[in-house]
């Protein structure tokens, strides 16, 4: 059941990195792959968009765009406004609401503590269906129509590694692409991969962003030789070191349905 129809306050979208929000009259929703021409489109992430509640700033006393959100909406009671809601517009546009956006130290001068903007910063979330969308339009919700994806970036981690298939391998950018996470997080993957099972993870199927195997899976080339990967040798006579790589681009796991049911 819908609930109580809210609307669309403000919306900004922000056309290129290290560019400040631009405030908008409307834009264009594209299904699987974000906002046009904002620089967080991207077809496997489950942040191409971020929605905050007009009423959750206003009580903070913070202005609209200042959290770097795109859409802020108005009238839509709390406890609708929640991860796996489906949010709709009377055009058939629509947003699957993913996982709250984390507090984050470029915010930290609007308030007194981060922890206040705990679950207060708005819902990051993915476009389901093309659009577009304008001030004043009124919005539909819909609450427990999605599985919320985890808070938690390692358990998105496991999520996303279950899905890819024999045959296929995935970069570390790719991963923290599909997970949602600052590419500050790179250098979290090493420490994911050593604390996950390979008996339960396909984590063998990981390369690092050059395409090069990691030392932090045992076994990687076999695993990846019996699923039909052909493994090639970068040999660097300066130092006298083997490496084993792969061509990504015949192997490379793509899907950008990640997150659209």
């Amino acid at each position: 059941m819908l609930s109580k129809e809210g609307y669309i306050s403000h919306l900004y979208i922000k056309p290129e990195h290290k560019s400040i929000m631009k405030e908008v009259e409307e834009f264009s929703l594209k299904e699987g792959h974000g906002i046009e021409g904002d620089v967080n489109a991207n077809p496997i992430s489950p942040r191409q968009l971020l929605v905050v509640r007009c009423e959750d700033i206003s009580e903070l006393g913070i202005p609209p765009g200042e959290l770097r959100e795109n859409i802020v909406i108005a009238g839509i009671q709390p406890k609708n406004f929640v991860p796996g809601s489906l949010i709709s517009f009377d055009n058939g546009a629509a947003i699957r609401l993913t996982f709250h956006c984390e507090p984050c130290k470029r915010i930290a001068h609007l308030v007194d503590s981060l922890k206040i903007l705990h679950a207060k910063r708005g819902i990051l979330g993915v476009v389901i269906n093309s659009g577009t969308i304008c001030i004043g339009d009124n919005v539909h919700i819909e609450t427990n129509k999605f599985s919320a994806l985890s808070e938690n970036p390692y358990e998105r981690f496991l999520n996303f590694i279950l899905k890819v298939p024999a045959g296929k391998v995935v970069t570390y950018k790719q991963i923290i692409q599909a997970i949602g996470v600052d590419n500050s997080y790179l250098r979290a993957i090493p420490i994911y991969l050593k604390k996950t099972s390979a008996d339960d993870y396909p984590i063998h199927r990981i390369l690092d962003s050059q395409g090069y195997l990691t030392k932090y899976v045992s076994n990687q080339k076999n695993e990846l030789e019996l699923e039909g990967i052909q493994i090639l040798i970068d040999s660097d006579l300066s130092n006298s070191s083997i490496k084993n790589f792969i061509d990504y681009s015949k192997y490379l796991y793509q899907n950008n349905e990640l997150y659209l049911n």
